[in-house]
This record gives C-alpha cells, structure tokens and sequence, in this order.
C-alpha cells in the first residue's frame, strides 16, 4: 500500500505538497423528535405549571419526565401522578461557558434536582442565590416562567430555575440512593 506522499509525488501538479490531515467545515444537525403519550401528558402538564410522573405498578419507582415503560422492569407505567414543586439537589456543577440561545449570565449552577417523590431527577438551572451557595443536599423549589395564556410554554424551559426554600438540608440517606 502506498503512502498519501507517494500517491501526491505521482501527480506532478501535487508534488512536494503536504497530504490534508484535517478539515474543518461547519455542520448543523436539525432534529425532530414527536413525543409519545406520556411525555405528551408531561409536556401539557408543564404548560399548565404542573410535574406529572408516572410509577410503575410493579417495582413502584416513580419516573419524571415519565417513559410509559419501566426502564427497570419493562413495565407500561400507568399509574399517573402529579409531584411536589420541591425537591433537593443531588448533584451539581458550575458552567462557566456560555450556552448559543441561553440568556443567562455565567458563571451559573446546572444541578440534577430530585423531586419529592420521585426515583429520578430532573436536570436544572439553580437561581435565586450565587452559584457557590449550592451545595447537596439543598431543598430547592421550581421557578416558573411567567406565561401568556395564548402562548404556553411545552417544555422544560417553562421552568426558569430552582431557587431555594430556606429549609434545612435533607437528610442524605433520602436521596443517596438515586445519585
């Protein structure tokens, strides 16, 4: 097999030159994703300010956003449940990158937050504090966007950020399983 120098040296035009290692082009991915039923009833339910979950009948863990099947068990999730705006933060980490389309000065705290009740975590900007006040552990509380009526907002940016609650911290045996 020959090499690309001896490929280039046998065109007189490219001869001397050096084989391309690397190219850089610009490329965009677009994606369309049509949500099934359950994450259909989660996405209204966020237009309408509320955290719907569903728990699977057989290992009763419950699931936020839901996945109409147990993940863990295969099981169609058809328990529907609506949880608490609170939960505690888990784990977390600062950005000090700024997000394309993501109004939001940095640095700032993105944390996994555990609601209450739930087996599984959302994914959150926390606010209402600096972002080296965060801290597991913390009980935190959704922030909502304000909504036009004509205008809800199907999606998780219906929630501006976690802030807070002033509670104590929650006992790390509660949540130390779903890390």
């Amino acid at each position: 097999m020959r090499t690309a120098a001896e490929l280039l040296a046998g065109v007189p035009a490219l001869a001397g030159t050096e084989p391309v290692t690397r190219v850089t082009l610009p490329a965009r991915l677009e994606y369309s994703y049509t949500p099934g039923t359950a994450q259909s009833r989660f996405l209204t339910g966020l237009a309408e300010q509320r955290l719907l979950a569903e728990r699977c009948p057989e290992c009763t863990r419950v699931y936020i956003p839901p996945r109409g099947v147990c993940p863990t068990c295969g099981r169609a999730t058809t328990d529907q449940l609506e949880l608490p705006h609170t939960g505690t933060v888990t784990t977390f980490c600062i950005v000090n990158i700024a997000a394309r389309g993501l109004d939001v000065e940095v640095p700032y705290c993105y944390a996994y937050v555990l609601l209450d009740g739930a087996h599984v975590g959302l994914h959150a900007r926390i606010g209402g504090l600096p972002h080296d006040q965060v801290h597991v552990g913390q009980r935190v509380r959704a922030v909502w966007r304000d909504q036009r009526p004509d205008r809800p907002d199907p999606g998780l940016a219906a929630i501006s950020h976690f802030a807070p609650t002033g509670d104590p911290d929650a006992d790390p045996a509660s949540y130390r399983r779903w890390m």
